[in-house]
């Protein structure tokens, strides 16, 4: 049986999570103590939080101690710690590390971390710090694993959907404690106060459907990512795993079982 870490919980991590899950891995989600996912109800982080979240038909839960992480694993769920450093590496011995959290930054982990060091999207240089980097950014090469190189630089700038692009994401107004007054999956119209940073509101620059926001009452920081407001106005988008987060999971996949021992002991069951 392989054993798999997924540094980060966040929604990308999660279709990478479901891939390799679906494919008979077991699977440790590593988180903060307060994690940073917007897409909440497609984030196995999100556990952290309230103890437990099903994607689609994948159950997880969050375990305290490697007794627990066992069990879970046992019981073919996917288990969630809050292990920053991803301390448990130690005990458990993965086949695999993903680091999945989209730091876009160097990562502090190299490749002795685990036979196999895989990163997600910009920040890492396979044959450097990691055996192999899959990219995250949207287009033509989405998914692509690179074994030498980097993914493509970050851009900055959200992807557009139906022609609306910076104002569809939120971002703190200045450093605060986060006060949600909708809930993920409300129907919102331009003008309409989501939530508020220091008191100061941010309100929906158009009429759709609350995507993504992140958990109430967490600091934030001035320019910080909190929330996604999505234009197409389809709720059961809100809890469905995007083609992007399974895209970059087939080519975390891929880098997996492109390498002969795991197969092996994929198939083995050992």
């Amino acid at each position: 049986m392989l054993r798999v870490i997924l540094r980060g919980g966040g929604d990308l991590a999660s279709g990478v999570a479901l891939r390799l899950y679906r494919c008979g891995m077991q699977i440790v989600v590593t988180e903060l103590s307060e994690p940073l996912a917007v897409r909440r109800m497609v984030s196995f982080a999100q556990a952290v939080y309230s103890g437990e979240i099903q994607i689609a038909e994948v159950h997880s839960h969050r375990a305290s101690s490697l007794e627990q992480v066992e069990a879970l694993l046992a019981a073919h769920q996917i288990a969630v710690l809050v292990d920053p450093q991803a301390q448990i590496r130690f005990q458990w011995k993965p086949d695999v590390l993903v680091d999945a959290r989209m730091t876009k930054l160097p990562p502090d982990l190299g490749v002795d971390a685990a036979p196999l060091v895989i990163g997600l999207g910009p920040g890492f240089t396979a044959g450097k710090d990691c055996h192999a980097v899959v990219e995250t950014k949207r287009g033509h090469f989405l998914g692509n694993v690179y074994w030498n190189g980097s993914a493509e630089m970050d851009t900055g700038r959200p992807e557009p959907v139906m022609n609306k692009e910076q104002e569809r994401v939120l971002r703190a107004p200045v450093d605060g404690v986060l006060v949600n007054y909708k809930e993920i999956c409300s129907r919102v119209e331009a003008g309409e106060v989501i939530c508020a940073v220091d008191q100061i509101p941010l309100t929906a620059q158009f009429s759709g459907v609350l995507r993504g926001l992140l958990h109430d009452g967490l600091h934030v920081c001035k320019g910080m990512k909190i929330g996604d407001l999505d234009p197409r106005s389809n709720g059961e988008l809100c809890s469905a795993v995007s083609d992007k987060a399974l895209a970059i999971g087939g080519g975390v996949l891929e880098a997996i079982l492109s390498q002969p021992e795991m197969r092996t002991r994929l198939a083995d069951g050992r």
